[in-house]
């Protein structure tokens, strides 16, 4: 499960931006959790964008709607379920994200004053449909490649479950 939030002034992202950063945030984010590209699991992301006044945020110490020049300020924020997130995972999903919010945005490179949020939520920290759920549970659905699978087991420092038949 995955909740990607993009925060930004009003009115910065159309209807047609939020609409291409909805897929391509999600698929930001998809490969590098799930080691491939599975359109299906597509169905475990939310994404939210909330945007704020100009009065309501403020970069270096001003606020947006006193700036003289209009500065573009965003903070996208990445939920993820623990896992395999080695520094190296973390910084390709953040490189992943300003990538796409720049594509979407018409630019060639990310603003400087983007800034990408990627936060953990421990095994047994995350709840739906009644109960807690574990990134263990979905290992064996054949969303996550057996590779991401494996690091994911290694990481949370849990055996492989096996089935007999």
């Amino acid at each position: 499960m995955i909740v990607i939030t993009v925060n930004a002034v009003k009115g910065r992202l159309s209807l047609e931006q939020r609409r291409k950063l909805a897929e391509a945030l999600t698929d930001a984010v998809l490969v590098p959790e799930v080691g491939q590209f599975v359109p299906t699991a597509r169905v475990g992301f939310q994404m939210h964008f909330v945007e704020r006044e100009p009065d309501m945020m403020a970069i270096g110490g001003r606020l947006l709607a006193d700036a003289t020049q209009g500065l573009d300020v965003m903070v996208i924020d990445v939920m993820v379920m623990e896992g395999d997130w080695r520094p190296e995972v973390r910084a390709e999903v953040i490189g992943r994200v300003l990538a796409a919010m720049a594509d979407a945005c018409g630019l060639e490179r990310p603003s400087p004053s983007w800034w990408v949020t990627f936060r953990v939520i421990d095994e047994g920290s995350w709840g739906s449909s009644g109960g807690v759920l574990s990134v263990l549970s979905l290992l064996e659905t054949g969303v996550f490649s057996e590779q991401k699978a494996e690091a994911v087991r290694v990481a949370l420092g849990a055996e492989r479950v096996r089935t007999t038949s």
